[in-house]
């Protein structure tokens, strides 16, 4: 999955799969997180956000299925 690198505190990149409807993330801790059933709307959302770390708190985190990616970094 190819990772965006974004202007936040708290992520420091994002991925989206369309086809499989699963965004991954790197927050700025070190760990990765697949989240999914993610429509692109929200992915796209969260690209537009003036406030990622705020759009993923409202929008993200705790709204769909996760799972901590194993290992670190950008893979």
């Amino acid at each position: 999955m190819n990772m965006t690198d974004v202007d936040s505190s708290m992520i420091l990149s994002v991925g989206y799969d369309a086809g499989k409807k699963t965004m991954r993330v790197l927050f700025a801790s070190g760990k990765t997180y697949e989240y999914r059933s993610v429509p692109a709307a929200v992915h796209k959302g969260l690209m537009d956000s003036a406030s990622k770390g705020s759009y993923m708190n409202g929008c993200v985190i705790d709204c769909y299925p996760t799972s901590q990616v194993k290992g670190r970094g950008r893979s």
